[in-house]
């Protein structure tokens, strides 16, 4: 199942009207809620297209039009001359206004039958800061901040401070020079409930997916400590170890395709690492799997657990992978015909979820220790090791260091 969305309208706390919001729920059609506060561009496609992703996420988000009082509806892009009408409506935004338009969202969110009952704020750019005041003066359960402009000038508000904070702050921000930030550390730093992070090298909107200054390795690591704060603080908790075993289950036992994919998100990816095998995409991986996986793996392969760590977002389970190679892997040992030959490798697995569904999954080996068991590379001279890896991984009393020749002169 996929997120659905619609829109509604949100009556202000003054009296003086209402103005519509984006409303995102997710495939459960339930969970605690979101306000997301927008860009200066407006609710444009890239916010709702954040709102789709935590409600993917578990969360019942709502995107209010911030700028109804200016000018309803706007939904600018991003070109120079979008910039410069965005940036007029930024100046004659009423923060003061803004963070009460922020309450009665949390407020209607509460009230919805789809919200479980807490709610907290998301915000980028002008919504970064809104999401900062939110956390001093709503009643928000916790607020989450991207690159929030001029959060510099209202350190005092930080007074108020309630529930759970964390604020992504960019290096290079143009808008968030190295004064300002320092302020904002010095200020925040010894307080307990903000988490700063300073993301290094890159500029303002980094988070923003297609964006100039789009720096993926880094939005991936603040949407992770986001998803990770909203979860401590409001949840869902869904059981990833039983998720991932379920999987499992339907990949190597079961070995049902169609099982499989029903325990993933509508359009998740899988990578093998070491041979880039897997696809992206419910098509390709449903192909995948049919064809080059789920039916193509030895009758007695066997996966043996070492050690799981579950974290907010993900899993990551070390295991040792055991086949006998009977007949030919495409994904692991593509165009090598079987050799009849016992491996057993150590493997990690790194699977991350969305909501109650796998997301995508990282998978790592080491392909020359499988190329040495199956007689396909000679390790001689080499600093690559047989199944001795495995066996070393079960026994640590196994002797160390012997690929290198300086060990023994290193001895006392």
């Amino acid at each position: 199942m996929t997120p659905t969305a619609q829109h509604t309208r949100i009556p202000a706390s003054d009296g003086s009207g209402s103005f519509d919001a984006y409303l995102a729920l997710p495939p459960s059609g339930h969970g605690p809620g979101i306000v997301l506060a927008q860009e200066i561009f407006g609710v444009n496609a890239t916010m709702r297209a954040v709102a789709d992703h935590y409600a993917e996420e578990g969360y019942v988000v709502l995107v209010p039009d911030l700028f109804w009082r200016q000018q309803p509806g706007i939904q600018l892009g991003y070109t120079e001359a979008d910039f410069q009408r965005a940036f007029g409506l930024y100046q004659g935004f009423d923060e003061t206004l803004g963070v009460a338009d922020i309450q009665a969202c949390l407020n209607a969110l509460r009230q919805r039958p789809e919200c479980s009952g807490q709610a907290g704020v998301l915000g980028f750019c002008l919504g970064g800061k809104l999401a900062y005041l939110a956390a001093c003066h709503t009643d928000a359960d916790v607020a989450v901040g991207y690159y929030g402009v001029g959060i510099e000038k209202a350190l005092d508000d930080a007074q108020g401070l309630r529930g759970r904070l964390v604020l992504h702050i960019a290096e290079n921000d143009a808008f968030c020079p190295p004064e300002a930030r320092a302020a904002i550390l010095a200020a925040l730093s010894g307080r307990e409930q903000p988490e700063l992070y300073v993301y290094p090298g890159v500029d303002h909107a980094f988070a923003r997916q297609g964006g100039d200054h789009f720096h993926k390795p880094s939005a991936l690591m603040a949407h992770q400590r986001s998803v990770a704060a909203f979860k401590a603080a409001m949840g869902p908790h869904p059981d990833f170890s039983a998720l991932w075993d379920k999987h499992c289950e339907h990949e190597f036992a079961t070995r049902d395709v169609a099982a499989t994919m029903a325990t993933m998100v509508a359009e998740p990816y899988v990578n093998h690492i070491p041979t880039m095998t897997g696809g992206v995409g419910h098509t390709m991986l449903s192909r995948f799997y049919q064809h080059h996986f789920v039916n193509s793996n030895p009758p007695d392969t066997t996966l043996v657990p070492i050690s799981r760590t579950i974290g907010a977002t993900q899993i990551v389970d070390e295991l040792l992978f055991c086949f006998t190679h009977t007949c030919e892997i495409d994904w692991m040992l593509p165009g090598i015909a079987p050799t009849g030959r016992r491996v057993e490798i150590p493997l990690v697995a790194i699977v991350k979820f969305r909501g109650d569904k796998l997301y995508h999954e990282h998978i790592y080996w080491d392909q020359a220790s499988v190329l040495v068991q199956i007689g396909q590379l000679d390790p001689t001279g080499l600093p690559v090791a047989g199944i001795e890896t495995a066996r070393k991984l079960l026994d640590e009393h196994l002797p160390s260091n012997t690929l290198m020749a300086s060990w023994a002169r290193s001895a006392p």
